[in-house]
């Protein structure tokens, strides 16, 4: 009697946990996206950057999981903010007036940009959804409402993704978008998840790195990162390809980096294809347990004078809570590295438009808030000879 009474509780208490994770999964498992086949997957294996079954890195990612886990004992108080930001509603009929000097951008927080480059209109990383998750009640959630709805957008001519990260590719964003008639460019098997949710085949651009695209007379060019992919974590680790992308028109060059480790390459992008007018690097979102999934800001600096950039736009923060630094800490630290390096930087609000020919200097609009230096928190890429 008592050993089926005992049977029958583990019993219970296994449905118990098994019924809500399998519920989570049913309800996440749309947003996981699909893996690549057929012709997506010969080219996805024909790529230099593919071997042994997943892609690689030049410089293989360092990580030191035990520094993490004491990195947690750690977490700055002011890892999110405490009251509303002064954020910025974009107006839609702003956008109707082409920008004098015809480069503007739009930042919209973390890595979505609307880049306005020469009459072409170009929308980066973009992210709607409240949560960076595949799940709508967990994961980091979003410090405020989307400063533009989707269909105020004005008309974009590509849509373009750095890798797939839930806080870069969200499948309820990219369904919102795909109403619009854009094309979107993605790093190599990107587009396994967005024809799994709907993108016809020939709405989709994939390429490698130094691949490039023509629209119009704006050529969209992959180029390379350092760092990683993955959606369900275990299964599709490193399926897909990341990448950064270069805007070119014959006025004016954009680079987006996307989330990058610094690399000895970054010269050789601005050699091949620089220098640029503006370029967009992240800074936020960062550790010395991992200092090649993400740059930091001084080694962006670092990383905008490699390839040859004229002013720095930092993306990635002011968003979402992602990493265990205060949430203006990457900009504090960007400008004092910024000013040290004689670098022109801007800093707007998120939703504020700018044009980089005559932008407003960079000025704090965020509160002072206790934050680590560089020399209390060094990010320092490892394997990178700048020599």
């Amino acid at each position: 009697m008592k050993r089926r009474w005992l049977w029958r509780s583990l019993a219970i208490a296994a449905l118990l946990v098994l019924v809500p994770v399998a519920c989570a999964l049913a309800l996440a498992w749309p947003s996981l996206g699909a893996r690549p086949k057929g012709a997506r997957l010969q080219r996805v294996e024909a790529s230099p950057q593919w071997k042994n079954g997943q892609f690689h890195n030049p410089q293989p990612l360092f990580n030191d999981p035990w520094g993490s886990l004491l990195g947690m004992r750690h977490i700055s108080p002011h890892v999110s903010p405490a009251s509303p930001l002064p954020v910025v509603s974009v107006d839609p009929a702003s956008l109707a007036t082409p920008p004098a000097s015809g480069l503007r951008v739009t930042w919209m927080g973390h890595s979505t940009v609307l880049v306005e480059i020469d009459g072409h209109r170009v929308l980066t990383d973009p992210m709607w959804s409240d949560r960076a998750s595949p799940l709508r009640w967990v994961g980091p959630k979003r410090w405020y409402d989307p400063r533009l709805a989707i269909e105020q957008l004005p008309k974009l001519d590509a849509v373009v993704v750095s890798h797939d990260h839930y806080d870069h590719l969200d499948r309820a964003t990219i369904v919102a978008l795909n109403k619009l008639p854009t094309k979107f460019i993605v790093p190599l098997g990107v587009g396994a998840h967005l024809e799994s949710w709907g993108v016809p085949a020939d709405k989709v651009i994939e390429l490698d790195w130094w691949q490039s695209v023509p629209l119009g007379d704006l050529t969209v060019t992959c180029t390379p990162a350092r760092h990683a992919s993955g959606r369900t974590v275990v299964t599709d680790k490193d399926a897909t390809l990341w990448a950064g992308y270069a805007l070119a028109t014959k006025k004016h060059r954009v680079y987006f980096s996307g989330d990058t480790g610094l690399f000895a390459a970054m010269r050789d992008i601005g050699r091949v294809l620089g220098p640029f007018d503006l370029t967009m690097i992240e800074v936020g979102q960062y550790h010395r347990s991992w200092p090649d999934w993400h740059i930091g800001p001084e080694q962006a600096v670092l990383a905008h004078k490699l390839v040859g950039g004229k002013v720095l736009l930092p993306i990635h923060w002011g968003l979402f809570a992602l990493a265990f630094h205060g949430w203006t800490e990457p900009a504090e630290r960007v400008m004092l590295a910024a000013k040290k390096s004689q670098v022109t930087l801007m800093l707007p609000k998120p939703g504020e438009s700018q044009e980089p020919a005559g932008h407003t200097p960079a000025a704090r609009w965020w509160p002072n808030l206790p934050w680590e230096t560089s020399e209390q928190h060094t990010i320092q890429s490892s394997q990178v000879d700048l020599h």
